[in-house]
């Protein structure tokens, strides 16, 4: 379940989430740091993304396009798992 990371309500989100989205209860930005799956105080630039740019305010909108809305779900997701998939097959023992 998605909740926004300001007020906490559940979000009934669906597709990408813009620059200029907001949550319908708080009417805080949705296309921010704080509600990113990435975003972390103890990471560098508090992003786990490696090769995004340091964003100074982390509560209103931006353009990092790393951005994946918390909880939610992305094409980089899928490619994830796949890649995850992918090696452990490689290294599966056989038997």
């Amino acid at each position: 379940m998605i909740k926004c990371a300001f007020c906490g309500k559940p979000l009934e989100w669906e597709g990408k989430v813009y620059r200029n989205d907001t949550c319908p209860k708080c009417g805080r930005d949705l296309h921010c740091c704080a509600q990113c799956k990435f975003y972390d105080v103890g990471a560098y630039n508090q992003c786990k993304e490696t090769i995004a740019e340091r964003v100074v305010d982390i509560e209103k909108a931006n353009f990092c396009e790393h951005f994946v809305l918390r909880g939610g779900d992305s094409n980089h997701q899928g490619k994830e798992a796949e890649a995850k998939k992918a090696l452990e097959d490689l290294f599966k023992k056989g038997g």
